[in-house]
């Protein structure tokens, strides 16, 4: 890098060194969140602290490691750099942060993330909504099959048809955003949804053919 790239990149992170500062004494406090995240194994991985309460991220930095020491000089650099009271800190639970959080800062509560917190919790939940679904793709086998019967008849009906067949498999594909969502319990939904459309379309063919 050019001495003129790296005072251009230093005049940057001071400008915005004073408005992450400005935001933070203003609330008073800050929750951190420390999550790190690493593109591919052997590479470095991306360490970021954020503060929780203005979503702002507060540092991130690449490192070769995860060691204590290494996270402990990351969590002491935002502290050092913040004129506020740390009131917590929150992050996956991996053993590393959990020892960096305590030597950097004892006396701090620290808790799971909300995402990882119900992941934990909601296994055997997950677990039986899976073979769930699992089952219930059993029984709406052979759209392929189906849209193929169709290819010769009336064009309308086949339309309406291949519809009804991408609405199945768009249900079936549809993982959702577990565990902040049930994708058995969401198939199911879905297909009694189609299921009760497919009625009400039977019984006004019915009643037109009276």
């Amino acid at each position: 890098m050019t001495e003129e790239g790296y005072d251009e990149l230093l005049s940057l992170w001071l400008k915005d060194h004073k408005r992450l500062k400005a935001i933070v004494a203003n609330q008073g406090r800050v929750i951190l969140a420390i999550d790190g995240m690493q593109p591919e194994i052997g590479h470095e991985v991306l360490w970021v602290i954020r503060d929780c309460l203005s979503g702002e991220i507060l540092l991130a930095k690449p490192l070769l490691s995860s060691r204590n020491e290494d996270l402990v000089a990351l969590l002491l650099e935002v502290t050092n750099t913040l004129n506020v009271p740390i009131n917590g800190v929150v992050s996956d639970g991996q053993q590393s942060i959990r020892k960096a959080v305590g030597l950097a800062l004892p006396g701090i509560a620290h808790g799971l993330c909300h995402y990882h917190y119900l992941k934990e919790a909601i296994k055997p939940i997950y677990e039986a909504d899976r073979h769930a679904k699992k089952e219930l793709k059993k029984k709406v086998r052979g759209l392929r099959d189906i849209e193929r019967s169709v290819v010769n008849e009336d064009k309308d009906l086949g339309t309406i048809i291949e519809d009804y067949c991408s609405a199945v498999r768009s249900s079936i594909t549809n993982d959702g955003h577990p565990p902040l969502e049930a994708s058995g319990l969401k198939l199911q939904e879905n297909l009694t949804l189609i299921e009760q459309n497919l009625e009400r379309m039977e019984k006004k063919v019915l009643y037109h053919h009276l």
